[in-house]
């Protein structure tokens, strides 16, 4: 069964104090919900090792603005620290993007991963995860067909500077939250 993941991060005991507001928005660029998760205050951070190196993904006074795009296959979480400054775009493939009236939006994750760092740097995460979920059949042939396409597609974008969905971070932040 794939993992399902709601924007809220209702379930996420490190959160003790929590700002969250979400949004749906209908342009000509992007159609569908946006979430801004604010962590007022937290169990302890959350670091992550990337090539060696580690990175503090959640923290006090961090904020994840989290895009579920209708109709696609990817759920785009920007993670902002303290002081405003993005320190990755965290991209999910996903079979789809929903919304639930009690928790509201969300994704059904097909484990495979793309981290964009403001460096311009591509890491790709857990393509053993999707191997496993593939052969123990939690997948099907057609769900992990489209999480390479998917995968694929977008990390050749992000790599062109064409997945313009980056550079609109800033702006559905202000959208978001109501400036």
């Amino acid at each position: 069964m794939l993992k399902r993941k709601f924007g809220s991060r209702y379930d996420w005991k490190r959160i003790v104090e929590r700002g969250y507001v979400e949004k749906y928005i209908s342009t000509p660029q992007f159609k569908g919900y946006i979430t801004l998760l604010q962590m007022h205050n937290v169990t302890g951070p959350l670091y992550k090792n990337y090539r060696g190196r580690a990175v503090c993904i959640a923290d006090k006074g961090y904020s994840w603005l989290q895009h579920f795009p209708d109709g696609k296959h990817f759920s785009v979480t920007t993670v902002f620290d303290s002081s405003g400054q993005i320190v990755q775009w965290y991209i999910d493939i996903c079979r789809e993007n929903g919304y639930c009236h009690m928790n509201g939006p969300w994704m059904d994750d097909l484990f495979l991963d793309l981290i964009v760092l403001p460096s311009g740097e591509i890491i790709e995460k857990d393509i053993d995860e999707l191997e496993a979920a593939h052969s123990s059949q939690v997948i099907s042939d057609d769900e992990f067909a489209l999480a390479w396409t998917e995968f694929d597609r977008i990390k050749t974008m992000v790599a062109e500077n064409s997945f313009d969905l980056l550079e609109r971070t800033h702006g559905h932040l202000l959208i978001v939250r109501g400036n």
